[in-house]
């Protein structure tokens, strides 16, 4: 936590104003008026109202339960503010009015004066008196006021006090939910292997195998076009013997698992294997069997040009890491695994979904499947595929945002939410994401952003810098695929 000074006039202080200005005062008692007057320069922060987290407020003269000041004020500002008068209100007369408020119980009628200029004189009568801006650009201003105090408090002091101030934080709500997805069987050298397909880059494809899983097989065009050294075979039966496979017949066969580490990715294109007419039909076990048969004249192979993303759950001799604490929360870790369950009588899979932004501000959720290089893959607690590497610099994968400082959260980074480059039916979509960090350049001006505007914004006003993410220095590429939990 970080401390900070302010000073205070002591009377009955509202309950929540952590930044007040105060005055180097000249008081003179009058009874139960107090005349005031003093000229003081202010810096602007954070405005503590609800409804106004971006914005910026210099509070001039403090809510004092019982205090109605009166007077006139001139000032002079950096940057065109409003003028913000405070008024005490019962909370059954608040109706339809504007309420100013900062913890919901003690509300405050509000006047605005939208002078748009950066200096002007106003007279004044209410419970509070400040300048404001509606933007998140800090202001200084210099004010001078002559007037009266009426009411409470009775005695004035002027006192320091020193306050701590608890570290931003923001958490969205279902931060993290749950994902049950279907798997499917494979093979690999004659052992099963268990997986799922979630992204597609043929739309009839990807609409036909969420038909047969009952589970959404989302379109990205973009990985069709996939460097060949990112690229696995994953072999599919259109006859043959009768099972369980994407056309009916036996489970699909692999070309790697993650156990070939150097080898294995979640990308596959696919190759249709198809029996010949009078062939005595087995059951493939490995890729191996498959290219003799080929070879052989015994079968012959269809390149579909098409790609799935077909991250594997359990294989031969690993499965991904489930979870030690299984109880989804908003405030769960980020790491130690993305699993929360393996249901292999049931067929499915349960991941933790994490919350995040499209490129404009609309919700999104994804699933982390495998990353590289090792370390974050290790960190995460999913699987290692260091081909993914060659996607660095290719259209295949999409930008990224996560923070690495500013406002505590719920990113992988401990601080807010990522912000995507492309969402779900954006024609740049692609399940394979490639990490940008932000940067606040200084941590006190950091807000909540939410879309891909917002960072160029910033970015372009000079108060944060975006760098591409080298963990160990080396390339960081995350399978990340976008999902709906609640299909």
């Amino acid at each position: 936590m970080k401390k900070f000074t302010a000073i205070f006039v002591i009377g009955i202080l509202t309950a929540g104003i952590l930044v007040i200005s105060s005055t180097s005062d000249q008081l003179v008692d009058a009874g139960s008026r107090k005349k005031i007057h003093f000229t003081q320069t202010i810096t602007s922060s954070q405005d503590p109202g609800q409804g106004h987290e971006n914005h910026q407020l210099a509070l001039i003269l403090s809510p004092n339960k019982g205090t109605l000041y009166d007077g006139s004020m001139t000032f002079t500002s950096s940057e065109s503010v409003q003028i913000v008068v405070l008024h005490e209100i019962n909370p059954q007369e608040i109706k339809d009015q504007p309420t100013w408020t900062v913890n919901g119980n003690t509300v405050y009628g509000y006047s605005l004066v939208d002078l748009q200029k950066n200096s002007g004189s106003f007279e004044f009568t209410g419970a509070a008196l400040a300048l404001h801006s509606p933007y998140s650009k800090e202001f200084t201003t210099t004010v001078s006021v002559d007037g009266w105090i009426r009411g409470q408090p009775t005695e004035v002091i002027m006192q320091k006090i020193e306050l701590k101030k608890e570290e931003p934080s923001s958490l969205l709500s279902r931060t993290n939910v749950p994902a049950t997805i279907p798997m499917h069987k494979g093979i690999y050298e004659g052992n099963q292997i268990l997986y799922i397909i979630t992204d597609g880059s043929d739309e009839n494809y990807a609409k036909t195998l969420s038909e047969k899983q009952e589970w959404n097989v989302e379109f990205a065009p973009v990985i069709a076009d996939m460097p060949e050294t990112v690229l696995q075979k994953l072999y599919v039966f259109k006859n043959g013997i009768n099972g369980n496979g994407i056309y009916g017949f036996q489970d699909e066969v692999f070309s790697s698992t993650p156990s070939q580490e150097l080898e294995y990715s979640a990308l596959n294109s696919i190759l249709e294997v198809s029996w010949k007419i009078g062939q005595n039909e087995i059951v493939f076990e490995s890729a191996a069997d498959i290219i003799a048969a080929e070879e052989a004249g015994r079968i012959k192979f269809h390149e579909t040009k098409v790609v799935l993303n077909t991250p594997q759950i359990v294989w031969p001799d690993g499965q991904m890491i489930i979870r030690s604490d299984k109880e989804i929360s908003d405030k769960m870790a980020y790491g130690g695994g993305q699993i929360i369950e393996i249901d292999e009588d049931e067929m499915t899979v349960t991941f933790v979904a994490h919350r995040g932004w499209g490129p404009d501000g609309r919700t999104i959720y994804y699933i982390v499947t495998d990353a590289t290089p090792l370390g974050p893959a290790e960190t995460m607690g999913v699987v290692s595929s260091p081909t993914s590497a060659n996607l660095i610099a290719h259209s295949g994968a999409v930008d990224l945002f996560q923070f690495k400082n500013g406002i505590k959260g719920s990113g992988p980074l401990g601080f807010q939410a990522g912000i995507a480059g492309a969402s779900l039916d954006d024609a740049n979509y692609s399940p394979m994401w490639r990490i940008y960090l932000i940067e606040w350049n200084d941590t006190e001006s950091a807000k909540i952003l939410e879309t891909k505007s917002d960072i160029d914004s910033f970015r372009t006003n000079g108060l944060l810098s975006v760098s591409i993410a080298r963990p160990t220095n080396s390339d960081h590429i995350v399978n990340c695929p976008f999902i709906d939990p609640y299909q």
